[in-house]
């Protein structure tokens, strides 16, 4: 059954008794759903990892995966020497006492049985892998600016089906601008790295697509289940693919003298994430239309994009891309099937009984499956949409900064949201909202004067179960609204670092531990101290990317050097006793990771409560992408090797490669 809630933007006040009683007559509990379908999901390796943390000591950590059975045990090999006496069954983790470097591997244990090994992982001298990028060339802008280049957001896929992640990279021009900014910016390069530093393409979205924040989202993503992941972003006339072939007009200069592009085709493009090459593009929807009716005359709201990835059949994963959110609300899902590309649905504010979404979005977007049906939901922010493209509800409270969807209260069914909002006066009480995540139903709150622009939530203090909340207005909070202190940790990132089930605070390059008993943070690791690093993003200070991408179930932490040559990849080697598998095998987690780069980037999070006290995650019900098993009627057995340009599709002019 789904429950639609729509309310009006204004007012909040009078409505809200009526509103909160045709929730409760509802009912709060999540309706008994069959048993969801099994998504598919990344064949990865064991992604061993081993690290010297001093002359006699190796830390080895590696996988569980999601299609593990229970009680698999593993034997580690250090060369042909087995280092452990007795099969691992606990945490997949261990110190080797040993003072020689030699390659390590890791072998499962079924039933006594011992299997094949897994890849080998040569010993990192230090707690952090370097690598080498090419940095592109600067250039000058139509009014005289130089301008270079630094590395900004990054996403991961495996583009090439061997069971590891590769790096698909934004570089940002150093003169990126908001979208409220008038100025020419250079254009925008993606480009694909191994971890060894091999560059496999280099991605040129043209001089049409302007550089930002809130333009340039790309997701990374095995769209086909095919078993190598593409990669999907809006682009324009001029675009050069990682094949040097361009995709429409390559003259095509649709800059204003103030640097805002206004006009010109805009499209959706389909890149095979292993060779760059441009597999399909289609007319972006929706097209911008007259600039003015997105709520300004010069280009500001029309160019605020958003995108993620959503498992909106409960099997395999479609594109969601997304245009505006301060007033008119547009977002349409698109499946990459067969080498087509097909619209699935468009959802427009402006379409008749949708006027309470507009003004409803977020600086993001976050998915999850938070009506218990199998299926995922996309959340904008203060509204969320259905699987099938209807509203599911818009509770009124606004545009905000930050967004976060988990099991953040575990003695409570389904899945809760907390964010921020940007104008408590006028749009409702609340500068720090609590809700449940399948009605919009606000839970509990805190009040703000004006624009809260930050908002985090993680399991920081054990004493009080599920996980913390505050932001920029207000103290800390449990997950049920008790102020559990006056003081604010920091509000940037969070990631699971060192070796209990409480997460770690990561503000810049600073990673800090929460003392719940002095409402302080101690530190953990000055990173840049490690490693000459520095984050991005200005005063939003976010690495690259954090991800659980080696090693164990605990995340890894991407940036940049200052110097703006080299990627820097942190990871744990703390011990831990906890054995969790990996997060990237928790379908919510990983689509987190692809949509951490939309706009304001915010740290993943799982389906379920991952923190102490936490119950034994539920299996994940997941189908490793690239098998036989990932054949079906939608595409052939091998569908990469059969990709031709289609013809057309549904719902309009689809699949098409614009012509020159």
């Amino acid at each position: 059954m789904r429950h639609h809630y729509f309310f009006p933007i204004r007012p909040w006040h009078p409505r809200l008794a009526s509103w909160l009683g045709r929730t409760l007559l509802a009912g709060s509990l999540l309706a008994p759903q069959a048993a969801p379908a099994q998504r598919y999901l990344e064949a990865l390796n064991r992604g061993v990892v081993a690290v010297r943390t001093d002359r006699d000591a190796v830390y080895v950590g590696w996988r569980v995966l999601g299609t593990d059975p229970s009680g698999l045990a593993f034997n580690v090999y250090r060369g042909s020497t087995r280092v452990n006496t007795a099969p691992i069954t606990g945490a997949t983790n261990l110190i080797d006492a040993t003072a020689t470097d030699a390659t390590y591997t890791v072998r499962p244990v079924l039933n006594g049985v011992e299997q094949a090994a897994s890849e080998q992982a040569g010993v990192w001298a230090q707690q952090y892998l370097s690598i080498q990028l090419q940095v592109p060339a600067g250039g000058t802008t139509p009014s005289g600016e130089a301008y270079t280049y630094s590395p900004n957001d990054a996403s991961v896929g495996d583009v090439d089906g061997d069971g590891q992640y590769e790096i698909i990279l934004k570089w940002n021009p150093s003169n990126a601008k908001d979208n409220s900014q008038s100025g020419y910016t250079g254009n925008v390069y993606l480009d694909a790295y191994r971890l060894d530093g091999t560059r496999l393409w280099r991605i040129d979205l043209g001089r049409n697509v302007r550089a930002g924040a809130h333009y340039t989202q790309f997701m990374v993503y095995d769209l086909d289940s095919d078993g190598k992941a593409e990669v999907a972003c809006k682009t324009a006339d001029g675009t050069v693919d990682g094949q040097g072939k361009v995709i429409g007009s390559a003259t095509a200069d649709y800059r204003t003298p103030n640097g805002y592009i206004l006009s010109g085709p805009e499209f959706l493009t389909i890149f095979d994430g292993q060779t760059g090459t441009a597999l399909a593009s289609t007319d972006f929807v929706p097209a911008r239309g007259a600039v003015a009716s997105w709520g300004d005359a010069y280009g500001n709201r029309v160019d605020r994009f958003v995108a993620t990835v959503a498992y909106l059949d409960g099997q395999r994963p479609s594109l969601i891309m997304g245009r505006g959110y301060y007033t008119r609300l547009v977002r349409t899902a698109w499946d990459w099937r067969g080498g087509r590309l097909t619209r699935r649905w468009t959802f427009d504010s402006n379409a008749p009984g949708n006027g309470a979404y507009a003004g409803q979005g977020n600086h993001q977007l976050t998915v999850g499956d938070v009506d218990g049906d199998g299926r995922d939901e996309v959340v904008n922010g203060a509204s969320a949409l259905d699987d099938d493209g209807t509203g599911l509800y818009a509770n009124g409270l606004g545009h905000g900064d930050a967004l976060h969807l988990s099991d953040l209260d575990p003695s409570r069914p389904g899945q809760e949201v907390w964010q921020c909002h940007e104008d408590p006066k006028a749009y409702g009480p609340y500068g720090l909202e609590f809700r449940d995540a399948r009605t919009g139903r606000p839970l509990w709150g805190v009040p703000g004067s004006g624009d809260v622009g930050r908002a985090l939530t993680a399991d920081i203090d054990p004493r009080y179960p599920g996980c913390e909340c505050w932001g920029s207005t207000g103290g800390l909070y449990s997950c049920q609204g008790v102020q559990i202190s006056p003081n604010r940790p920091t509000v940037n990132f969070a990631v699971w670092w060192d070796g209990d089930l409480s997460r770690e605070l990561l503000d810049g390059t600073k990673l800090d531990k929460w003392n719940p008993a002095t409402g302080t943070a101690s530190r953990l690791l000055s990173l840049h101290e490690v490693a000459p690093v520095a984050a991005n993003n200005s005063t939003k200070a976010n690495p690259c990317l954090t991800a659980d991408l080696l090693g164990d179930w605990r995340e890894e932490l991407l940036f940049r050097t200052a110097d703006n040559t080299r990627l820097i990849l942190f990871t744990t080697t703390i011990p831990t006793t906890e054995r969790l598998g990996t997060l990237m095998h928790d379908a919510q987690y990983r689509l987190a990771i692809a949509q951490q780069n939309s706009a304001y980037n915010q740290p993943p999070h799982p389906s379920f409560f991952l923190g102490t006290g936490m119950s034994t995650p539920p299996r994940p019900r997941i189908r490793l992408a690239g098998g036989p098993a990932a054949a079906t009627s939608e595409a052939s057995p091998h569908p990469r090797a059969q990709r031709r340009p289609p013809t057309g599709a549904s719902r309009g002019r689809t699949g098409h490669l614009p012509r020159k």
